[in-house]
């Protein structure tokens, strides 16, 4: 009986564990990306995220991030870039919680080829991070590594897939995993949309996250260039 009554408390105690984490809900995230051409060589990165506990609402975390991308070729492009975070760490609501708050620096490079229908992309990152807990501050720093495969299976509709790790670079190495798959569908020729399915991984704790994204890329070179004529 005393067995029972031991199984029965950790059974419980990780139910309302789960329950307090959020890891038994089904989360989203809302998501923008754009990157626009300003001249042969430069274009702007811009990216707005909502991220959530739930899939319609209990927020977690806004980002916002921009960056300067220098095409190399069509397939090396390096950036770098500014980001700002702010994050509920919790799932439960609390009366006058204080919110986690980032500024982040980071550099990439991403190389991209194709195998047959195939194109992969690899993208690598170093980040710099500002972290405001409310009451102390702290700087973390952090490499990333993201393989990307993309599928075409029509001249509309493609399917999207990634698998991104997260390494710590002081205390424990291993920070995060993230796997991702995803339908897309091209709008026009320089905007698309994906809805996706996301395994967010910690130690010790996973998240199930639903991602729309939607992606528009303009080329602004003809807006600049008419801008420098008109300055002349």
């Amino acid at each position: 009986m005393k067995k029972l009554y031991v199984v029965i408390f950790l059974t419980v105690g990780s139910i309302i564990n789960a329950q307090e984490t959020g890891e038994d809900k089904w989360g989203a995230w809302y998501m923008y990306f754009g990157t626009n051409k300003v001249s042969e060589k430069l274009s702007i990165h811009t990216e707005a995220q909502f991220r959530f506990y739930e899939t319609t609402g209990n927020f977690n975390q806004l980002l916002l991030r921009t960056g300067l991308n220098y095409h190399f070729k069509p397939n090396a492009i390096a950036t770098f870039g500014y980001g700002y975070i702010g994050t509920d760490v919790t799932f439960l609501e609390f009366p006058n919680e204080t919110d986690l708050k980032e500024h982040r620096i980071f550099q990439q490079f991403i190389l991209k080829n194709k195998v047959g229908k195939f194109l992969f992309e690899h993208r690598y990152r170093l980040e710099q991070r500002f972290i405001d807990f409310g009451d102390d501050t702290d700087t973390q720093h952090r490499a990333r590594y993201r393989l990307q495969l993309t599928l075409p299976i029509s001249s509309t509709f493609f399917l999207n897939f990634y698998d991104e790790v997260f390494l710590n670079l002081q205390d424990s190495v291993f920070g995060q995993n993230r796997l991702y798959a995803a339908i897309g569908a091209h709008i026009s020729h320089n905007s698309s949309v994906q809805l996706g399915y996301l395994k967010n991984h910690f130690s010790g704790i996973n998240f199930d996250r639903l991602q729309l994204g939607i992606f528009f890329n303009p080329d602004l070179r003809k807006v600049f260039a008419k801008n420098n004529n008109t300055q002349n």
